[in-house]
């Protein structure tokens, strides 16, 4: 018995140290027991399969992390998986809400909008579109996606502070642009804003 946890804690090393070569018996050792887990759990055989995949891709990039010590390889492969199966759970969810949010508007045709509504929704865009890139993907998610704070730093990868940061920066950004400009919404209608 001592010899196969000897093979297996050599074999454990390898895969940490980076052996392309352990990699690929990694994948075929403990790959069906992944897939399994990802087949019990996701709805079709092609999300288990990017699931297995995803898994491995991630214990590859994450290799260092594995401590031989706190279990085995296997018992780390399945902890990924896990991670994988909930976060492709959660984007299954988002896209779901965003399919129905989608075929709800699909079926309301609104009055023809106003000419300074679109002007408003194009400035908007625009201004949209000259703020850094995280601020600007921050604000689409927050009031385009109608995500919380918490689903933003889920989905962006980004500390919950960060996220928040670029909310009250962005938006602080957009309304003093507005407010220079003279283009807050609803401006050309009731004429230009007067100095605070």
């Amino acid at each position: 018995m001592a010899a196969v946890t000897s093979a297996d804690d050599r074999f454990a090393a390898l895969f940490q140290a980076g052996d392309e070569h352990a990699l690929r018996l990694a994948y075929e050792r403990f790959g069906p027991a992944v897939h399994h887990l990802a087949a019990r759990t996701l709805s079709s055989a092609a999300d288990a399969e990017d699931v297995t995949q995803a898994t491995f891709v991630a214990a590859w990039l994450g290799r260092a992390g594995f401590d031989p010590a706190r279990g085995s390889l296997l018992g780390w492969l399945l902890g990924i998986a896990r991670r994988k199966i909930v976060d492709h759970l959660r984007a299954a969810a988002r896209d779901d809400r965003i399919a129905e949010s989608a075929r709800s508007l699909a079926f309301f045709v609104p009055a023809a909008a106003p000419p300074e509504a679109v002007v408003d929704r194009l400035v908007v865009a625009d201004e949209l579109a000259q703020l850094p890139g995280d601020q600007r993907r921050v604000l689409e998610l927050a009031f385009y996606d109608d995500l919380t704070h918490q689903q933003i730093a889920a989905v962006t990868g980004l500390p919950l502070g960060t996220v928040k940061s670029h909310l009250r920066r962005g938006m602080a950004r957009l309304r003093d642009r507005w407010e220079v400009d003279g283009v807050t919404p609803g401006a050309r209608a009731a004429g230009p804003s007067r100095a605070r």
